[in-house]
């Protein structure tokens, strides 16, 4: 359920895209969102699905203060792309999954007003994440939407995404449940593209190499065969010659 507060007039508000804040805290904070939206990005191309990462979202029409901004949102059911602003009259579907990079500085807003908020609005899933490992000592905390009130997620799995979380060093790493299979990260992806490229070119060369060996191998063989015929046609041409002499060739042992 949507928890929205009513129309408050027939004039449709201004809603900002930008209130000329920081993106992210520290360094870590801002590549932990990052990464994470590229890989969830990735993950969900082709989907009916879109991630959104520091975009307010407007949840109370004719109400544009009240809004939010999460590190890192999943909405599922909507038109892929991206957006200036997120607002849930619109789209018709609440985020299903939502991350903070969290910090001290956010604890409280992130532990209360949020979870709170994100509760009321019926977000499926919230995570906090803490790259530094300064307030949350296993890193990454997960909640779980049921019967309206969120509950600790106890084996670190989201089940919207059907992903693994597990904390990578100052990032989420994200593994499929179906596969197991882990969601490269974009210098992963550009890594593991290299070593593929460099494989295929090692492999190209091996066959190069088989190629070239086995056509002086052809090449030796054909020289053995002339060599054995030009014999062959020198012992016939001395045969010939005995028996113009009155010798029998195949007399002699």
């Amino acid at each position: 359920m949507t928890a929205t507060l009513p129309v408050a007039s027939q004039t449709e508000p201004f809603y900002p895209s930008a209130d000329g804040e920081p993106v992210a805290e520290t360094y870590d904070h801002l590549y932990a969102l990052l990464t994470t939206l590229e890989v969830l990005k990735q993950y969900l191309a082709g989907r009916q699905a879109t991630v959104l990462a520091n975009q307010f979202l407007y949840y109370s029409q004719g109400f544009p203060k009240l809004r939010v901004a999460p590190d890192v949102m999943v909405i599922f059911d909507v038109s892929p792309g991206g957006r200036d602003n997120y607002k849930i009259w619109e789209e018709g579907q609440v985020p299903s999954v939502i991350f903070e990079m969290t910090s001290p500085g956010t604890k409280e807003q992130d532990e209360v007003f949020k979870k709170t908020l994100y509760e009321q609005l019926g977000v499926k899933e919230y995570w906090l994440f803490d790259p530094k490992g300064e307030w949350l000592q296993e890193q990454l905390r997960g909640y779980r939407l049921h019967r309206g009130t969120y509950e600790p997620i106890e084996d670190n799995r989201s089940e919207p995404l059907q992903l693994r979380l597990q904390v990578e060093g100052q990032l989420i790493g994200f593994y499929r449940e179906d596969t197991g299979e882990k969601l490269l990260l974009p210098e992963e992806l550009t890594q593991a593209l290299q070593q593929e490229v460099l494989a295929r070119q090692q492999a190209e060369e091996r066959a190069e190499q088989e190629k070239q060996r086995a056509e002086q191998e052809r090449q030796r063989a054909e020289q053995e065969r002339q060599r054995a015929e030009q014999a062959e046609a020198q012992v016939q041409q001395l045969k010939e010659r005995l028996r113009s002499l009155g010798v029998d060739p195949d007399a002699i042992e």
